[in-house]
C-alpha cells in the first residue's frame, strides 16, 4: 500500500464512518481489507481504491464495515448498568409518572447486546412498569450487525460474557449449540441502522441515550459536533451514559457529569443551538459506528 492510498482510505473512512486513523495504522487497514479486496476478486489495495474512487456502492459498504469494531458483550463494564437499575430508572419513573412512557436510544447497538440487556434490566423491574410504553431503538453501522442483533441469536460464547446464569435460564431458549433471546425481549427492541455523522433529528426525543465506546474512535471536532446534535435529542431531565474512557469534559458544556456516577451526564441546555453533521460526510447506507 503506498503512502498516497493510504491516505485516500484515511480520508475515505473518516468521511464515511468518523473512524479518525493516525499517521501509523497501515497495518490496520491491511490485514482488515486485503481479504476482503481478495473476496471481491481484487488483487491487493491498489485494486480496491481503484473501485472506490469509481464509485463501487457496495465496496463502499462493505469497507466500511470491515473496518468497524463490534467488540461487546451482555451488561458490559457492569457499572452503566447499576447506574440504569439504580439511579436512572428511579428518576425516570418518577418524572415520567404522568405519561408512564419511557424512550431509551442505545446508539451503538452493535450486535445487540447492550440493547438486550437493558430490556432485561426494564423486565427485572417488573411491576414499576406495568402498563408503560417502552421503546428502545438500537442504531448501528453495519447493517451485517443490525440483522444478528435482531435475530437475537448467540453462542454459547458469546452468552457466558457477562451474562448472569439466571438471565441466560429466564430470557433465552437453547437451540443445539446457540442460545435464542425470547420474542417477548426481542419486540421490546427497534433496529436501525444510522450514521452518527448524519442528522438524526426524525429519531425524536429520549429519556436515555447509550453512546458508549464509540465516539473514542472519532477526532475531537467530531465528538464535540455529535455531542451537540445529542444534547438536541434528549429530554432537559435526560440521560447521557458514556463509555469509561469517553467524556465531556473539556469538549463541551451541553452536558454536565453527574458526581460519583462515572460515565453518566445530564444535559445543561437543550435549547443550545443544534449543530450540522460534518462536511464532507457521504450518504450511502451507513450508520453508527459499533463497538459498544
Amino acid at each position: 500500500m503506498t503512502p498516497t492510498e493510504y491516505e485516500y482510505l484515511r480520508k475515505f473512512l473518516k468521511d464515511n464512518s468518523g473512524l479518525d486513523l493516525s499517521a501509523d495504522k497501515q497495518y490496520l487497514i491491511e490485514s482488515r481489507l486485503l481479504p476482503l479486496a481478495r473476496k471481491a476478486g481484487l488483487s491487493g489495495i491498489t485494486d480496491l481504491v481503484q473501485k472506490l474512487q469509481a464509485g463501487s456502492r457496495q465496496l463502499i459498504v462493505d469497507v466500511v464495515e470491515a473496518m468497524t469494531t463490534n467488540e461487546t458483550f451482555f451488561f458490559r463494564d457492569k457499572v452503566p448498568f447499576d447506574h440504569f437499575r439504580d439511579h436512572i430508572m428511579p428518576e425516570v419513573i418518577k418524572a415520567r409518572a404522568a405519561r408512564r412512557s419511557v424512550r431509551i436510544w442505545c446508539a451503538a447497538g452493535s450486535t445487540g447486546q447492550e440493547p438486550y440487556s437493558l430490556a432485561m434490566c426494564l423486565k427485572e423491574m417488573g411491576a414499576a412498569l406495568t402498563g408503560w410504553r417502552v421503546e428502545i431503538i438500537a442504531t448501528d453501522l453495519s447493517q451485517e450487525v443490525l440483522e444478528k442483533a435482531k435475530s437475537g441469536i448467540y453462542s454459547q460464547f458469546e452468552v457466558q460474557r457477562g451474562l448472569p446464569i439466571q438471565m441466560l435460564v429466564k430470557y433465552f431458549k437453547q437451540t443445539g449449540e446457540t442460545w435464542q433471546i425470547n420474542p417477548e425481549l426481542r419486540a421490546m427492541i427497534q433496529h436501525r441502522q444510522l450514521n452518527l455523522l448524519h442528522d438524526f433529528a426524525q429519531l425524536g426525543t429520549f429519556d436515555v441515550i447509550f453512546c458508549r465506546n464509540v465516539l473514542i474512535y472519532f477526532d475531537q471536532d467530531t465528538k464535540i459536533n455529535i455531542f451537540n446534535r445529542l444534547a438536541r435529542q434528549i429530554e432537559p431531565d435526560g440521560f447521557l451514559v458514556l463509555g469509561a474512557a469517553e467524556t465531556v469534559v473539556g469538549l463541551t458544556d451541553t452536558f454536565r457529569p453527574i458526581p460519583d456516577r462515572r460515565g453518566l451526564y445530564k444535559p445543561n441546555d437543550p435549547r443550545a443551538p443544534a449543530a450540522k453533521p460534518p462536511v464532507g460526510a457521504v450518504p450511502p447506507r451507513m450508520a453508527v459506528m459499533a463497538g459498544r
